[in-house]
């Protein structure tokens, strides 16, 4: 480890925690659905819209008609991308001529893209036409974002209201959060990437000459607007197979800087929102502190595992850290910071390879996901992950204090808590039982590229990524198979939708409930002892149920390793 890659990681800390009551406040704005400096211009449009599909914005709707509204809207979005992609063949802008995907791998991205997972089985550059990259692909990572803030707001709402019966309005959340918020920042940020050498072109290819003479084609496309959204809103499909390891995705250090933070930068801005929701930013803060207690102990595993190297390596007499499966412009201090960032958010993209790096440095991200991405999370989905574990921490501190759970102004019951434990449920079962069921069936094992241990952790790392809803991958797993394809998307869908329903039942359950003012008596929920309490519950909830399950991969494949036995 260095000082420059310390200095790093404080810079981006630093960088965050300035943005953090900025976006926020513009957040804040979106959630009460007051006017900002944008509406003059973008005003008439959202007006437009809602006369269009005949939407009155100020109609509240109760958490099962949001549920409903919500679940309508993206299994029709699912259906959409479908169909274009089956179709590809012979819909326009396809220069290079690609057939229509399979049904299993249309099925795959398809769900993948409709729940903000973003799974590749497939290459982007050598398997999609510029249509289905922007039409079919694109406008889902605007969309699945949007839907992801559109939820925390619901959630919020839950909190913040008194004896009411409604949480919001779906359509009027997502259409402000798309247009006042995403939208915005991806047009400065698409013209930043293309100043920077991200490509934006409808053209198919170029042929160059190498330095060596020899000839080269290389794919373009639009590129810088699908990477900003891929970014902004946690997305993290990339244009091309090797995503934001690409030169043409990600081409420099700035642009890597950039990336990063705004991966995080929504996530960071919830937290603060959800504080001035509830009329006390101090819980906001109290959350963002533990997210980033865990954030940083991540960084460090990784960061350390992969500065210290490969002991069977350094034998061989190649001395120094690990540098497999990184990008020399990156290093390994840039590399482990993002493969931590992507995966504490539900991003996915990456800009070295996983698969590459040491037994425990690739766990620290296999880790992140398996608690629910709650560590700053992705746009939206962080911020109730993590408030789901908040109820369940305040049920415990009710029990050692022999007191009524209160969060927030809100007295936590056994409806509230059954459901919070249902959502959280959701992971371990379908991650650790399709994992089990791959790991015996013929088709599952023709899946990795590894044996052993590692092997192991292929599979594990697929499954917990999706339905983690993440997306990124160890890259050594052939995954484009009728089997993975049809039981990853069947994964990602489970892991989106059946933890956003019963999140949305705990906020009708709470809108509806009265407020109750702090006392003498009432645990606090803003200082140290909650944090600890917080970062307790997350480890232990959240984590330890993966501990079998990690010793038998990335554990068992370190302790292999010390012994000088590569997989």
């Amino acid at each position: 480890m260095t000082i420059q890659g310390w200095i790093l990681i404080a810079i981006f800390i630093a960088i965050l925690l300035a943005l953090t009551k900025p976006i926020g406040m513009w957040l804040f704005a979106l959630y009460e659905g007051r006017r900002t400096p944008l509406h003059t211009v973008l005003g008439p449009i959202e007006t437009g819209f809602y006369k269009l599909a005949g939407i009155d914005p100020s109609a509240e709707q109760s958490w099962r008609r949001y549920a409903v509204h919500m679940l309508i809207f993206n299994a029709v979005l699912l259906v959409f991308t479908y169909a274009i992609l089956r179709l590809q063949g012979v819909l326009p802008l396809n220069p290079l001529g690609y057939s229509g995907a399979s049904g299993h791998l249309a099925f795959n991205t398809a769900t993948s893209f409709t729940t903000n997972t973003n799974w590749q089985s497939y290459g982007g550059e050598s398997t999609l036409s510029n249509f289905s990259q922007m039409v079919g692909l694109t406008i889902h990572n605007f969309l699945s974002a949007g839907t992801g803030i559109a939820l925390a707001f619901a959630f919020f709402r839950g909190f913040a209201r008194r004896q009411a019966g409604t949480i919001g309005n779906f359509w009027a959340d997502i259409t402000r959060i798309t247009l006042y918020l995403l939208l915005p920042i991806c047009f400065v940020y698409a013209i930043f990437l293309v100043a920077n050498g991200v490509p934006q072109t409808l053209a198919a290819s170029v042929d160059v000459t190498t330095l060596e003479g020899a000839k080269q084609t290389l794919a373009l496309g639009p590129v810088a607007t699908q990477e900003a959204i891929k970014m902004l809103g946690t997305n993290g499909g990339g244009f091309f197979n090797s995503n934001s390891a690409h030169p043409f995705e990600n081409p420099n250090a700035i642009t890597n800087l950039v990336q990063m933070l705004s991966i995080f930068l929504i996530g960071f801005g919830l937290t603060w929102t959800f504080g001035k929701a509830v009329g006390n930013t101090r819980q906001g803060w109290a959350i963002l502190s533990a997210m980033v207690i865990l954030f940083l102990a991540g960084v460090t595993v990784t960061y350390w595992q992969e500065a210290a190297g490969n002991p069977v390596l350094h034998g061989l007499g190649v001395p120094g850290g690990n540098m497999e499966g990184k990008e020399v412009r990156f290093g390994i201090a840039a590399s482990s910071l993002f493969s931590v960032i992507t995966t504490a958010a539900s991003c996915g993209a990456v800009n070295a390879m996983h698969d590459s790096f040491t037994a425990l440095g690739g766990m620290i991200p296999l880790f992140n996901i398996q608690l629910g991405e709650v560590v700053i999370g992705g746009v939206g989905a962080g911020i109730y992950g993590f408030l789901l574990f908040a109820i369940l921490a305040v049920f415990v501190a009710g029990l050692m204090v022999g007191r009524t759970p209160e969060y927030v102004g809100k007295k936590i019951e056994s409806r509230e808590v059954k459901l919070a434990v249902l959502a959280i449920a959701v992971l371990p079962l379908i991650i650790l039982g399709f994992t089990a069921i791959s790991s015996v069936l013929e088709q599952g094992l023709a899946g990795p590229l590894n044996k052993g241990p590692h092997g192991f952790s292929e599979i594990l790392y697929a499954f917990t990524s999706a339905v983690g809803n993440n997306g990124s991958a160890f890259a050594g797993l052939t995954a484009n198979t009728p089997y993975y394809n049809a039981m990853l998307g069947i994964a990602m869908w489970i892991g989106r939708f059946f933890i956003i329903v019963p999140m949305l039942a705990i906020a009708g359950s709470l809108a509806a409930k009265k407020y109750t003012p702090e006392t003498a008596g009432s645990f606090p929920t803003t200082g140290p002892l909650w944090i600890g309490l917080l970062v307790g519950i997350v480890l232990i909830v959240g984590g330890l149920t993966f501990l079998p399950s990690l010793a038998l991969g990335p554990i068992a494949d370190h302790l292999a390793m010390i012994r000088g036995q590569l997989f």
